[in-house]
């Protein structure tokens, strides 16, 4: 099966891209830096979203596309270059994927176009699954509106599209270090008031829910990329600072990460729990499923 990533190359995608290697998946990464993707047995490289980029021409026949791409949201604050370039790298990636697709004489049998739960909007006491509309306005869930509207162009094309709506993904790389720094350094503590609510995924979850996806021909539409007992922020911390030895003392009060983060604050300040049903229903076995595990797993050879 001849799987092409496009952003390949990031965290998620190149856990995406090993796990297909391994299991003996053609894979081709779209990017625009070449020299930045390693080389291996069964791996394609192919230029795009560059003046002259004809990535049409090489990719052959196409079973699945994943669609990754998009500038990180992480950063010191958001703005408006920022937030501009969140949106438009996003729109900008599905529209070229959108038009490779349509290029292709044989269309590919499913589109993976990667989301966010922030389409669902923040909420303390809410929760969520596929089949929840989202009245949120914040920045973040218009972009994520806006994104699954370009990606779902692909059905008109009679593709197969899931739109996998990503929580915190948790790993040796991301958002979590930055995460586990203040606790290596001894003063952990709670952020914010500590009831938000973290729907987190372990990276290695989120990949094999992606190729779950990618072969599970019954799956389609919004789906969940988030591990069944997502937790509040401040058993988040506690379980975090337990599993690394360290002590959870020191809160992190909400009006400090308004001044530091600005508009970016409110991803840690507020939250909100997703629950991943669809996943749930189509039998996808978490490797996983609660936090301690998940940390332990990802701390415990990385100390």
């Amino acid at each position: 099966m001849h799987v092409v990533i496009a952003g390949g190359s990031g965290f998620l995608g190149s856990k995406l891209q090993k796990q297909l290697l391994e299991k003996g998946y053609h894979v081709s990464v779209l990017t625009r830096s070449p020299e930045k993707v390693g080389k291996s047995s069964g791996l394609s490289v192919v230029e795009w979203l560059v003046e002259g980029a004809r990535p049409e021409e090489q990719l052959g026949q196409v079973d699945a596309f994943v669609n990754l791409a998009g500038e990180t949201i992480n950063g010191i604050r958001w703005t408006g270059r920022k937030k501009e370039k969140i949106l438009q790298s996003r729109l900008a990636a599905t529209k070229e994927v959108i038009r490779l697709i349509g290029k292709l004489e044989q269309k590919p049998e499913v589109l993976i176009n990667a989301s966010a739960v922030g389409y669902y909007g923040m909420s303390e006491t809410g929760s969520f699954t596929e089949d929840t509309k989202s009245a949120a306005t914040d920045f973040l869930a218009n972009v994520v509106k806006k994104w699954e509207s370009q990606a779902k162009e692909a059905e008109q094309l009679g593709v197969r599209t899931v739109l996998v709506r990503l929580g915190l993904i948790l790993g040796r790389e991301g958002a979590l270090p930055l995460m586990a720094l203040p606790y290596k350094l001894g003063v952990g503590g709670t952020v914010g008031s500590g009831r938000q609510w973290v729907s987190w995924i372990h990276g290695e979850d989120a990949a094999r829910l992606i190729e779950f996806a990618i072969t599970k021909s019954s799956l389609s539409g919004p789906v969940n990329a988030t591990a069944p007992e997502p937790v509040q922020m401040k058993e988040f911390g506690m379980t975090l600072g337990s599993v690394l030895d360290r002590p959870h003392w020191l809160p992190v009060p909400e009006w400090l990460l308004k001044i530091l983060l600005g508009e970016m604050s409110s991803m840690l300040i507020r939250g909100q729990r997703v629950v991943p049903e669809k996943a749930l229903e189509h039998q996808f076995v978490f490797a996983y499923p609660n936090l301690e595990l998940a940390l332990k797993e990802i701390f415990d050879n990385n100390r």
